[in-house]
């Protein structure tokens, strides 16, 4: 596993569970608005931390943490990801991962295989503008098979937008809740500026919560539970 990073003790990233947070390096995509850069460009990598000591770590945490999530970057690209998931498990951690759905076979994968009780999806808005907001070439159908996935797995999940004003609007973003009904939750995260993939966007404006409010009002009106994060 490649780690860039361990946050050592979360309260909020694990609902109802207190977690440790791995956060691993490499990303197929490149979302401007990215607030881990360090995890995403080649070029700002940080060193990797050993794999045996965020092991070692988690092992002495055992009794003290309830869950780990397993973040990025994008988790699914790590070949090791089931063997590490597999070691959680066997410590009694309950597990999450955060992805961009890109790998629906790995999603499945582990779904079939027990190895994870929680998903959380970014979903980047409607179809027709990931490639715009990924900026790279982004097969939909396979974001369409791990949002389908994931909704029929069982297991708990939410999907999650980061609410960019100049990437989507009101329209955007009923037509990606459109593609959530059966989700359990739907997070529309709204854009902090301060770390970025691309420095532009430090200078991006912010919808105000009164906008996202109304975007969330009107999605509830819908039968889709929404959360404001």
């Amino acid at each position: 596993m490649k780690i860039g990073g361990l946050q050592k003790i979360s309260l909020i990233d694990y609902s109802g569970q207190i977690s440790a947070i791995v956060f691993t390096q490499g990303c197929n995509f490149r979302c401007p608005y990215c607030h881990n850069p360090e995890l995403v460009d080649p070029e700002q990598y940080g060193p990797m931390l050993p794999e045996e000591d965020v092991i070692s770590f988690l092992e002495n945490r055992r009794g003290k943490l309830d869950a780990v999530t397993v973040t990025g970057g994008e988790p699914t690209l790590q070949p090791d990801l089931d063997r590490f998931l597999q070691a959680l498990k066997g410590m009694g951690y309950l597990t999450k991962i955060d992805t961009n759905g890109s790998n629906p076979d790995v999603l499945q994968r582990l779904i079939h295989g027990h190895l994870i009780d929680y998903i959380a999806m970014d979903v980047k808005g409607p179809l027709r503008k990931y490639e715009r907001i990924a900026k790279v070439k982004v097969n939909t159908a396979q974001i369409l098979k791990s949002i389908e996935l994931i909704t029929a797995s069982g297991i708990q999940h939410e999907f999650r937008t980061t609410v960019v004003r100049s990437q989507l609007d009101r329209r955007d973003l009923i037509a990606t809740a459109k593609l959530l009904n059966r989700a359990q939750r739907y997070v529309l995260q709204t854009f902090v500026p301060g770390k970025t993939l691309c420095r532009e966007f430090l200078a991006e404006k912010s919808y105000t919560p009164e906008d996202v409010s109304a975007v969330q009002k009107y999605l509830t009106g819908k039968h889709l539970r929404i959360v404001l994060r």
